[in-house]
């Protein structure tokens, strides 16, 4: 067991972030359901605001599924999706409150939210699902998937097809599974520290 607050190893570093990059094409090695159960357990467990955890998912794997969402692709996202072995609809819950009363008994945190305007509640929801997004790519990868991250997409076309007569919207779409080898990209330019930090 790796002791806490110490760096992680090298390797593990590499995995997570150094040698890590998006996929744009996939080997035809599946991923099993019990992988993406897996992937859930973990990425569920970093913080979100009142443990909140608004984020949804949907596992898009089937044939029918892949055409059902294939109509909302941009042009430039429709051949990596279609082909990954799995295309992830990282949405979020509007009523994700309801479900405070078991995630933070400690407090009435539903009361809080429900009394908040809608759009501001939704904005907390979108936060929130965003980290879990986030925390999302980072476990796939630390379980050996490849990652491909995208908007590019018709959110209202996504919702209609997904979570008609439901409380659910889409945030970002991601393609998972073990990535082609061949088609990996240079690294793109990143901001250095003293363009995009501050220390105050």
């Amino acid at each position: 067991m790796h002791p806490r607050n110490t760096p992680l190893d090298a390797d593990i570093l590499d995995t997570l972030f150094l040698e890590a990059r998006t996929s744009y094409s996939w080997t035809a090695r599946p991923v099993e359901d019990s992988l993406l159960r897996q992937l859930w357990s973990l990425a569920r467990l970093p913080p979100t605001s009142a443990n909140s955890n608004p984020a949804r998912l949907v596992f898009v794997k089937s044939p029918e599924a892949k055409e059902r969402l294939k109509p909302a692709l941009s042009a430039g996202n429709v051949e990596k999706t279609m082909t990954a072995p799995v295309t992830v609809i990282v949405a979020y819950d509007t009523r994700f409150h309801e479900q405070l009363p078991r995630l933070f008994p400690a407090k009435d945190m539903k009361s809080v939210f429900e009394k908040m305007p809608p759009e501001a509640r939704e904005k907390q929801a979108f936060m929130n699902s965003s980290l879990q997004g986030a925390y999302l790519i980072l476990a796939a990868r630390a379980l050996g998937l490849d990652c491909g991250p995208m908007g590019g997409f018709d959110n209202a076309r996504v919702d209609a097809a997904f979570f008609a007569g439901t409380s659910w919207k889409s945030n970002f779409l991601l393609n998972l599974g073990y990535g082609d080898p061949a088609s990996v990209r240079p690294r793109g330019p990143r901001l250095d520290f003293e363009e995009a930090c501050r220390i105050e």
